[in-house]
């Protein structure tokens, strides 16, 4: 059985069946509408000879996604509670491997060299609020990206985008 990983009962059944609950810690939060997942993989510009560092997959709804266009993912989650979920979601994808790490201490390069070497490096991430600015420094600083794709908060966003002495600007 396929199960819409953005349709809200889908999901729901999906994390009660594993006894998922969120983390308010991790700033946990899961796509609901299937175009946004559609749209970011699409924005990446992917194709076989892309390999994808994704970021926080979740259930895996843009894992899915981003599996269909690239030769190969690897997916950086911190929680392993959703281990047993990902491996229903996603676990029969070839080109699709979970690293259970936390994307602020992995060693970048190491992950690019040894799980897709030779590809084209891009990253696809729907970030969560709290780590935002740390996760994109830390991607811009590792110079190992040709493209970063993420979504993020729209306060974020306007933090990131501001002119200087603005209300929204930031360190960041």
């Amino acid at each position: 059985m396929h199960m819409d990983l953005t349709n809200i009962n889908d999901i729901k059944m999906l994390l009660s069946r594993h006894g998922f609950r969120f983390s308010k810690s991790m700033g946990q939060n899961f796509l609901t509408a299937a175009w946004v997942p559609e749209d970011i993989a699409d924005a990446a510009g992917l194709d076989e000879h892309t390999g994808v560092m994704e970021i926080g997959p979740g259930i895996g709804c843009l894992t899915e996604q981003l599996s269909m266009r690239a030769g190969k993912v690897a997916s950086v989650e911190l929680d392993t509670s959703l281990r047993p979920v990902l491996a229903e979601t996603i676990g029969e994808r070839a080109n699709v491997e979970i690293v259970y790490e936390d994307v602020l201490k992995i060693n970048i390069p190491e992950l690019l060299d040894e799980k897709m070497p030779g590809m084209r490096h891009v990253v696809c991430a729907n970030l969560p609020y709290n780590v935002t600015g740390p996760v994109i420094s830390r991607l811009l600083e590792s110079g190992c990206f040709e493209c970063i794709t993420v979504m993020i908060q729209r306060e974020v966003a306007r933090r990131i985008c501001a002119k200087p002495g603005t209300g929204d600007y930031g360190a960041f």
